[in-house]
């Protein structure tokens, strides 16, 4: 899978759009101080240069940037075939090692004798003191730490693809609504929304939580064995990847007619994510997305009851930075996207988590998920 579209979706990206964000990437590390960065097989390779490894190596494979350098990608010379027809191939140099020889020895020319080196965060710690073998003066940040927000604002095609895999996930919602809830087990149900998903373009997907009665009240429940019964609260929130990019959507809906209390906290948690959403805007810091739906669930009593942060970024992975959490002093920028999903849970009774995703515009912000946010009715 990679993020270029198929022919009846968005237009592919091209080789100077992936030149465009090489550049902008090594730009961003020398303000940062930063002699350059490296960058292993994971997602910011495949953001990069359109180049997703075939499979998980042992073998070094890394792109080199830094500021007024051609970019280069070190790859095995088993993987250069490969490699030379990703999108972003023609933007970049590729520089090929072959089994015997030494790849650090091939890197280490490329890079800063002394410098201190971006690391994108799943590189191999094998590969890193290797190549500070070769250049004992060389250190290295994960990306985390030094430069969060690289994938952080995303350009109008990229806005393209989470639009499209908001509205499949919308839909896989509609549809859910009118299968057997009842007497059926979670796991069932996850099945069914991994279809639904599939069904409406989605080349992977990554979650499907189903968590029923007292399983709603754990945030990370996975779907399993319990059988649904009437009178149950059901939190539904699933996500993957279409066209690459992806979706993030969480609905709570009831078996049956719902009590005087849970329709209550249902309530609350959807006046706190309209106002959680009503927060975005250019320039507003991270936090206070989370702190204006936290006011709401407080307000009425539950604040010890929401016990997550209230979103996450969302791009080619279904969760990276911004996080809409506390301290977080980030300011938000047009073209982020991040979910708002606050929630309240009720241990050994019921859970309620309404989420959707959100991008900044240049005056407020625009939701990408758009499927009704009532307690729906299911069977």
């Amino acid at each position: 899978m990679t993020q270029d579209a198929t022919p009846e979706g968005p237009a592919p990206f091209t080789a100077d759009d992936y030149a465009a964000r090489m550049t902008a990437a090594a730009r961003s590390a020398a303000d940062a101080g930063l002699a350059g960065l490296l960058i292993a097989p994971g997602p910011d390779l495949t953001h990069l240069t359109g180049y997703r490894p075939t499979a998980e190596t042992e073998r070094l494979t890394l792109l080199v940037l830094a500021a007024g350098q051609d970019p280069v990608l070190v790859v095995p010379a088993l993987e250069a075939a490969d490699a030379a027809k990703a999108a972003g191939a023609a933007a970049l140099t590729l520089r090929d090692w072959a089994d015997g020889k030494n790849p650090y020895g091939v890197t280490a020319p490329l890079l800063d004798a002394a410098g201190r080196f971006g690391v994108s965060d799943n590189t191999w710690a094998l590969h890193l003191l290797r190549l500070q073998g070769e250049l004992p003066a060389t250190s290295y940040a994960p990306l985390t730490d030094c430069l969060p927000m690289l994938r952080a604002v995303k350009d109008a095609r990229e806005l393209e693809r989470l639009a499209a895999a908001g509205e499949a996930a919308d839909a896989a919602y509609a549809q859910i609504l009118h299968v057997p809830f009842a007497d059926r087990r979670e796991s069932d149900v996850a099945e069914d929304l991994a279809g639904l998903l599939r069904a409406h373009g989605h080349s992977q997907v990554d979650f499907t939580v189903v968590g029923s009665g007292p399983n709603g009240a754990d945030p990370h429940h996975e779907a399993g064995e319990r059988v649904i019964r009437h009178g149950d609260m059901v939190v539904l929130d699933f996500g993957g990847l279409r066209y690459g990019y992806g979706s993030d959507i969480s609905r709570t809906v009831h078996v049956g007619e719902p009590s005087a209390e849970e329709q209550r906290v249902h309530d609350i948690v959807r006046e706190a994510q309209q106002a959680g959403v009503a927060a975005v805007r250019p320039g507003v810091a991270c936090q206070e997305v989370d702190r204006a739906a936290r006011a709401v669930i407080t307000e009425f009593g539950y604040g010890d009851r929401f016990i997550h942060r209230t979103g996450h970024g969302i791009g080619v992975t279904t969760h990276e930075p911004p996080y809409m959490i506390e301290g977080e002093e980030q300011p938000l920028v047009p073209g982020m996207c991040f979910s708002v999903e606050p929630g309240v849970y009720l241990p050994g009774r019921f859970g309620v988590r309404i989420e959707d995703i959100v991008t900044v515009t240049e005056d407020g912000g625009r939701r990408l998920n758009n499927a009704p946010r009532e307690l729906a009715i299911v069977e």
